[in-house]
């Protein structure tokens, strides 16, 4: 069972004061989402916290709780999912494993209690009632279209997939034991009210899942509960856990994450390649032969301090030349990210008017869902290559597939499964290919 909280005069005060300011503010000047812009999106997501300030104070760096008292919010968050949507969705064809988890922290430890195959909706409210299992459910922007608009956005915002995973949980009880996620992480209460503990990280700005010991983690540095409107964010790395108080019939909240391998790291392993390869085209230094037995580790010394130096002369080329080409990460982005969410204008993906001319004036409709690249031809093998234009985007790309991985890949974290799987299906990510005149 969920430890009862304890007394933490001097925890999270700072925490506190911003969160009864936000109230204050909120209670005076009530809002919903506004969908004019990815910018205006998430400024009425963390209202009345300003983006500014959120960036400099809280992203990588702490947890931000905004406890809003807004019935306008309140209503708004509950339409994005309730208890009440599953059984209409059970009758869909949803699957363990693949769509819904069923889990529960038992002395610490998660204890999965998946049946095989379609779910059926009795057996899951009898394990919801009689078990007090914690249903996870994996990515409802596939079948909730005002989920879909705020990701949709979000991914315009942060350049970033945005995934999503709602929990619900029975009351005196709790999900998962404490952990942290590689995932920055926005939890937005639903239903009912959920009991959240917070932990100073372990590891800061976290590269994966991990769970952790009661006895290794110690005290809370934050200790709340979050109500219908709330809002919480904490970098990745934070160790957190959560249950349903004792008296709360259940918690229904939806997780909604972002930037995964996202980190400087990441980008440098994607981009280096690129730069070495158009380096070495032009600067003899790459293509001399590295020593004899240097791949059998034989007399290193002197080979590091050439690496180095080569490393400094790529360094100042990127200066110069200001150029710095992501390959693998953008393409993964356009191709895996949400469509546009059109409602009944979805006719606006179909081109109007005359096909332009090469000397033409073209006009990006969906800007933030396309980037346009020069890159070597990618159907001619010949040494000699030309350079085309490419043009990737994401607006024929599959709602219902969106950041679903293989059925055989762990959804184990709470907060992190929202990200944690490579996609199983080829998006229908379309490329436009054409020559590059000089």
């Amino acid at each position: 069972m969920p430890k009862k909280r304890g007394k933490h005069a001097e925890m999270g005060m700072e925490m506190q004061v911003q969160s009864k300011r936000a109230k204050v503010e909120t209670d005076c000047s009530p809002s919903v989402m506004d969908f004019e812009s990815p910018e205006s999106l998430f400024a009425s997501l963390i209202s009345p916290i300003k983006p500014e300030v959120f960036f400099k104070e809280y992203w990588e760096e702490k947890p931000l709780l905004v406890q809003r008292n807004n019935p306008l919010l309140a209503a708004y968050y509950q339409s994005l999912f309730q208890l009440s949507d599953l059984k209409e969705l059970c009758s869909q064809g949803l699957y363990y494993g693949r769509d819904i988890n069923i889990c529960r922290c038992v002395n610490g430890k998660k204890k999965v209690l998946n049946k095989e195959g379609k779910v059926n909706y009795a057996q899951l409210k009898k394990d919801f009632d009689q078990k007090k299992a914690t249903m996870q459910f994996h990515q409802p922007q596939r079948f909730k279209e005002e989920l879909w608009k705020i990701q949709e956005k979000l991914e315009c915002y942060f350049g970033s997939l945005v995934g999503s995973n709602v929990y619900i949980t029975p009351q005196g009880s709790q999900g998962l034991p404490p952990h942290y996620d590689d995932v920055e992480v926005f939890i937005l209460q639903l239903e009912g009210e959920k009991h959240w503990r917070l932990y100073k990280p372990t590891v800061h700005l976290a590269r994966e899942y991990n769970v952790e010991s009661e006895d290794r983690i110690g005290n809370p540095t934050h200790e709340f509960v979050l109500k219908p409107g709330d809002l919480l964010y904490f970098p990745r790395g934070t160790i957190h856990q959560a249950d349903t108080p004792p008296g709360i019939p259940y918690s229904t909240h939806v997780t909604i994450s972002t930037y995964q391998n996202n980190s400087w790291g990441d980008f440098l392993l994607d981009a280096i390649p690129g730069l070495v390869f158009s380096t070495a085209k032009e600067d003899v230094a790459l293509r001399t032969s590295i020593p004899r037995k240097l791949l059998m580790q034989v007399d290193i010394a002197d080979s590091t301090k050439k690496l180095s130096s080569i490393l400094r002369m790529l360094a100042d080329r990127l200066e110069n030349t200001g150029e710095l080409r992501s390959s693998d990460m953008r393409k993964d982005f356009i191709m895996n990210r949400l469509p546009p969410c059109l409602g009944c204008d979805s006719d606006s993906l179909t081109p109007g008017g005359k096909v332009p001319k090469l000397d033409s004036k073209i006009r990006l409709q969906f800007r933030d869902h396309a980037v346009i690249t020069v890159e070597p031809d990618q159907e001619n093998s010949d040494e000699i290559r030309k350079e085309m234009v490419y043009v990737y985007h994401s607006l024929k790309n599959r709602r219902e597939t969106h950041m679903m991985g293989t059925e055989d890949d762990d959804t184990g974290s709470e907060e992190g499964a929202a990200q944690a799987e490579e996609p199983s299906v080829i998006s229908e990510c379309e490329i436009v290919r054409t020559s590059l005149l000089h």
